[in-house]
């Protein structure tokens, strides 16, 4: 199985870290381990930003820390790219982009179960990045279909260089902005939404899958043709675990999950222990059991995680590391207690 289940440990890879030794010390602490994104140490690392790379008609400023597009630069680049669009180290991410990741790729993670990467998807960089009118690039009937094919072959490049290092290599499509696909404020459709990430999907090699923070439309994003699904359970466990019918097809079909529970925020993890996400946890496995899920099934089919990302802790980094430290005592407890292999 690519994917391992077994409640092991991964993580989101936007770090609050200026320290770059430091940041990958702690990702490589989780038994699946990835490559961190450092925006507080250089713009260049801002996960939009990252995405962008080589992309036609981006408008960059550095010192502003601003991200957007130019209808007119991108026709006048777009033949540029299409000259090296068959070319797979094009849509590499550089060293300019990334400071940490050619240093991941040249460790030796062979004897990890698994590990992963991840790329901002192409409905959330739609929807942050606007035009010259101010209008998201998403809305662009023009734009969106080239979009979906550039980032396709981001994401699949970025995993050919992976399954190198470890066989069981995997990418997280990051889509915060899924959560506001099938809203009024969208801006296009929702059959036109669904064909579109049915399609972006259907352009990605496997293993691939989607993390996400927020509470978007679970039937819809557990009805992709996804292998993992990262999501914040600590602050949408209820209403994810009331799709439990959508939830076992997924799971049936062979799908993981990464149960994000354990708080990276000040205030919310100073609130918290092991005991107290332990149950949670245990709650909502038991309200999927009454569901017809069956527990040990599920929990080979899981992960466990933090459960969001943070950049705005008053201690920095402090509160994360501990986060990913908590995460991984929360995994020892519970396989422990579930005899998990």
């Amino acid at each position: 199985m690519p994917i391992p289940g077994n409640l092991l440990t991964t993580a989101m890879a936007v770090m609050p870290h200026k320290d770059v030794d430091r940041a990958l010390e702690t990702a490589l602490s989780m038994d699946i381990p990835f490559w961190p994104q450092l925006p507080h140490y250089n713009y260049y690392e801002d996960m939009y930003v990252q995405a962008s790379e080589h992309f036609p008609g981006i408008l960059l400023d550095m010192e502003k820390r601003t991200l957007r597009f130019s209808q007119e630069k991108f026709i006048a680049e777009l033949e540029e790219t299409m000259d090296h669009f068959h070319e797979p180290e094009y849509f590499d991410i550089s060293d300019r982009y990334s400071v940490v990741y050619r240093r991941f790729l040249d460790l030796d993670l062979s004897d990890r179960p698994a590990i992963r990467g991840q790329l901002e998807g192409p409905i959330s960089f739609g929807f942050n990045v606007v035009d010259q009118d101010d209008r998201p690039i998403l809305f662009d009937d023009t734009i969106r279909p080239f979009m979906l094919d550039f980032m396709a072959k981001r994401v699949n490049v970025q995993l050919s260089r992976l399954k190198k290092l470890n066989p069981n290599a995997f990418m997280f499509v990051d889509e915060p902005g899924l959560q506001f696909l099938f809203s009024a404020m969208a801006g296009y459709g929702d059959q036109a939404a669904r064909a579109d990430m049915e399609l972006f999907f259907s352009m990605i090699e496997r293993p691939r899958g989607v993390h996400l923070c927020g509470n978007p439309d679970w039937d819809f994003l557990l009805g992709l043709d996804l292998d993992i699904l990262s999501l914040d359970v600590y602050s949408n466990g209820e209403v994810f675990a009331s799709y439990a019918a959508s939830i076992r097809r997924f799971l049936d079909r062979g799908g993981v999950i990464a149960w994000g529970m354990v708080p990276s925020n000040f205030e919310p993890f100073e609130q918290e222990n092991l005991d107290s996400l332990k149950n949670r946890l245990k709650e909502i496995w038991s309200a999927l059991g009454k569901n017809g899920i069956d527990r040990e099934f599920l929990l080979s089919r899981s992960l466990l995680s933090p459960a969001t990302c943070c950049l705005v802790n008053p201690d920095g980094e402090k509160t994360v590391e501990k986060a990913f430290k908590m995460t991984s005592n929360l995994s020892t407890q519970l396989r422990e207690a579930y005899l998990l292999p």
